[in-house]
């Protein structure tokens, strides 16, 4: 299927020392560069393309891992081609891409965008695997039924996540802002940690053992001290060594779907955010593809 997916995509950019080779890869990374729905600041559009010139500036081996990119098989097929402005068509187009992926047993690493990207991609992932957990890690909640009176936005994906997903099978952690409503839904229907990541994950390792998991990360869990370059960053969280940590407790896991989203360069001038959503890539492609 690899040029079904072509036909899609820019094919501009490359993961550090991504294959060429879309067969033999066991992980695919591609970019979902839309914002459409941001109710802050904009710019999350230009996040997959920073995150890939910012892995030029790191080493192929993890520390912390003791592990190489160079020895594991993965492939950057580049930055999907969305219609711009359009949400449905746009959310409809990354829920192909990611189908052709996982229709070929590979894992998808998606590179965003807002948050709203996930939706599709968590969808897809449901259906080849229906006992499907997804472990969300974000500063909000995202729970709203609607925003503005939309439906489709960055602020109520977890909320259409709940729609198919099942009670009791999505897990928020790092949780520190969003209206009432949205934490007492959250409590009651799936699994609400507020601010805390690391150890609350480390927990939930013998109830998530071999269930197919999907973890959604969006930037804006690290303390923007860390990760200033975001559309809404929200003071307290946690530290970049926490979240380079949590990557590796992801060995542990079985991970059908991995995205990282909410990087918007523009409001970091220095380059920190996209250097360390780098590396949390690098990180999770060395813990998540076997």
């Amino acid at each position: 299927m690899k040029q079904a997916l072509a036909k899609m995509v820019d094919g501009r950019g490359r993961f550090l020392v991504s294959g060429q080779e879309y067969e033999k890869a066991k992980t695919v990374i591609f970019g979902a560069p839309m914002d459409y729905t941001v109710s802050f600041r904009a710019g999350t559009r230009f996040g997959p393309a920073a995150i890939r010139d910012a892995s030029e500036g790191l080493e192929e081996y993890s520390i912390y891992q003791d592990k190489s990119l160079e020895e594991i098989d993965f492939f950057d097929a580049g930055d999907l081609i969305l219609p711009f402005g359009n949400v449905t068509k746009a959310l409809e187009q990354i829920g192909k891409a990611a189908a052709i992926v996982l229709g070929d047993g590979k894992i998808p690493l998606v590179l965003g965008g807002e948050h709203l990207i996930s939706l599709p991609l968590i969808q897809e992932a449901h259906r080849v695997y229906p006992d499907l957990r997804v472990v969300h890690l974000d500063a909000h909640t995202d729970l709203r039924e609607d925003y503005l009176g939309e439906q489709l936005s960055h602020a109520t994906v977890m909320r259409r996540v709940m729609d198919f997903l099942g009670e009791g099978r999505l897990y928020h952690l790092g949780i520190r802002s969003g209206p009432a409503e949205d934490f007492r839904l959250g409590r009651e229907k799936n699994h609400l940690v507020l601010e805390r990541v690391l150890e609350p994950l480390r927990a939930l390792l013998p109830e998530l053992a071999g269930a197919p998991v999907y973890f959604t990360v969006d930037i804006d869990v690290v303390d923007p001290a860390f990760a200033p370059g975001t559309g809404t960053p929200e003071a307290g969280g946690i530290s970049s060594r926490e979240i380079i940590e949590v990557m590796g407790i992801l060995q542990q896991l079985n991970i059908v779907g991995f995205d990282l989203v909410e990087v918007a360069p523009v409001y970091d001038p220095s380059g920190c955010t996209a250097l360390l959503a780098a590396k949390i890539v690098r990180e999770a492609l060395l813990a998540i593809t076997k």
